[in-house]
């Protein structure tokens, strides 16, 4: 059975500016990628009578997918990259490289439920490009248990070893099961604080189906 669990994070000062500094590489990460297939969505339509005799049709290129993207980011880490329209610096080197290529993994699925259709033959909206409000989580798809360090002051009390960050506190509202598996974590943050989602696996639970009750 697999379940997620919500804690309330309270990372230091220095670790706060990090977590943000991720953020904002991770959002233009996301607008960039989201980008380049706008790109190649709008320069490889066009009208179903068009003829290159009467009108210019330009070359198709290849759609940019999940594996072509992620292969920039060795090239992209190289240097530090500069963004356009404020000239801000951002160095890609800083955020560790899993939470990076989830987001790659989240411009493909947004993306591919904008241009192919459901199980019902419905199509998602189109995808926007994230703004400060809208771009809140990180996601560790790698996470395991020795992320997790117990710490004793009154049993409400867990660190969790983020690469790269260190070990964050997070208070145990509710105890975790002794036979769950961490498989994820995630970082999100709202307008209240940080809140870390450990999502967890028990194998001991068996799966629960409502068709074997009718």
């Amino acid at each position: 059975m697999k379940y997620t669990y919500q804690y309330r994070l309270y990372p230091e000062t220095q670790q706060t500016l990090t977590l943000n500094q991720w953020l904002r590489v991770g959002r233009y990460w996301y607008n960039r990628m989201l980008g380049e297939r706008f790109d190649w969505w709008q320069k490889n339509r066009c009208p179903v009578n068009a003829c290159p005799l009467i009108c210019y049709l330009p070359e198709l290129k290849d759609q940019p997918n999940f594996y072509s993207q992620k292969k920039q980011l060795p090239v992209i880490k190289k240097d530090l990259v500069k963004i356009g329209w404020s000239g801000e610096l951002i160095d890609f080197t800083e955020v560790y490289s899993t939470v990076l290529q989830d987001v790659c993994t989240r411009v493909k699925n947004a993306f591919n439920r904008f241009i192919a259709d459901d199980k019902n033959g419905k199509r998602s909206g189109k995808p926007r490009f994230n703004n400060v409000a809208r771009y809140r989580t990180l996601n560790f798809p790698n996470a395991d248990n020795s992320w997790l360090k117990f710490c004793t002051v009154n049993g409400k009390w867990l660190f969790v070893q983020v690469p790269k960050i260190g070990l964050i506190k997070l208070r145990i509202h509710r105890p975790l099961p002794d036979s769950a598996n961490l498989k994820q974590l995630s970082i999100t943050r709202k307008a209240d604080g940080w809140y870390c989602n450990l999502s967890l696996e028990d194998k001991s639970v068996p799966e629960f189906n409502p068709d074997d009750i009718i």
